[in-house]
C-alpha cells in the first residue's frame, strides 16, 4: 500500500504527525547533547550541530528499533 500524499502547500493529519515525530526526535538528539555537554563537561565546540544530528540519528535509530509498526 503506497502512501498517499497530499497536494502541495498543504498538509493532512497523518503529515502533521509526520512532522510531530521530526521534531520531538530532533528535540530529544538536542537534549542529549546538552547533557553529554553539560553532565560529561564535555565541550564540542563548533562540532555541536553535528553532535546534535548525530543524537537525532541515534534517537531515530533507537526509536525504530525497540517499536514495532
Amino acid at each position: 500500500m503506497a502512501d498517499e500524499k497530499s497536494p502541495s502547500f498543504t498538509i493532512d493529519k497523518k503529515g502533521l504527525i509526520k512532522v510531530g515525530k521530526g521534531a520531538l526526535i530532533a528535540g530529544i538528539g538536542a537534549v542529549l547533547t546538552y547533557l553529554e555537554a553539560n553532565i560529561g563537561s564535555i565541550s564540542f565546540g563548533d562540532f555541536t550541530p553535528l553532535v546534535v544530528a548525530i543524537n537525532s540519528v541515534i534517537v531515530n535509530f533507537a526509536r525504530k528499533y525497540f517499536v514495532s509498526y
